[in-house]
């Protein structure tokens, strides 16, 4: 599961510098609140890299998810981005979960002195 997360938050870690350059040309928006949050959100998602697999990293995942999503009040494409992140997030959870039990079947089969097969 932490492979398929930390590709996922990685991803996320360049959309969000992306997003910032872009919520930059808001003249409503100055450049230091909008490279606070952006940084913010962009250390958030590399720490998360490594607090995946302990408890709370994967629901504070979902909390990087929903801010993506909704910082597409900001930078419109966001919206859209937020959502395919969020759909890439469930995947890596769910697909690394199973991958993770298939894992520990194979060894403990191994274990066991059983064919793997």
């Amino acid at each position: 599961m932490r492979t398929l997360c930390s590709s996922t938050l990685i991803g996320e870690f360049f959309i969000i510098g992306f997003a910032g350059l872009v919520a930059m040309k808001d003249p409503d928006l100055t450049m230091g609140t909008v490279w606070t949050v952006c940084g913010i959100a962009m250390a958030l998602s590399v720490l998360l890299c490594g607090m995946v697999t302990r408890p709370g990293g994967v629901q504070l995942g979902w909390a990087l998810q929903i801010g993506l999503i909704l910082s597409g009040f900001v930078v419109p494409t966001m919206f859209f981005l937020g959502a395919c992140f969020a759909g890439l997030w469930w995947c890596s959870v769910h697909f690394g979960r199973k991958v993770d039990e298939a894992k520990a079947r194979f060894a403990a089969q191994e274990e066991a002195g059983a064919d793997p097969a």
